[in-house]
């Protein structure tokens, strides 16, 4: 397992949140429990397991909703 801190463009609005939380939790192998979309930082931190999905499956998931990835951390 995996942990990953995404910086965005900023979020316009909550529903931003919803959308890329939707996106992300279709994933297999991203941890529901973990997966946090904070608006007011336009970071999104989640855990998951990177046998089932990687880092540029989970961009390119964000980046399909029209949300541009600034820098990933991954640990």
């Amino acid at each position: 397992m995996k942990s990953a801190t995404i910086q965005l463009e900023t979020l316009a609005c909550p529903s931003c949140m919803q959308k890329i939380e939707g996106s992300l939790k279709a994933l297999d192998g991203i941890n529901h429990d973990t997966l946090k979309v904070m608006f007011n930082s336009s970071k999104v931190k989640l855990d998951f397991e990177d046998d089932k999905v990687n880092v540029d499956q989970i961009e390119d998931a964000i980046t399909r909703m029209g949300y541009e990835v600034i820098k990933i951390k991954v640990k």
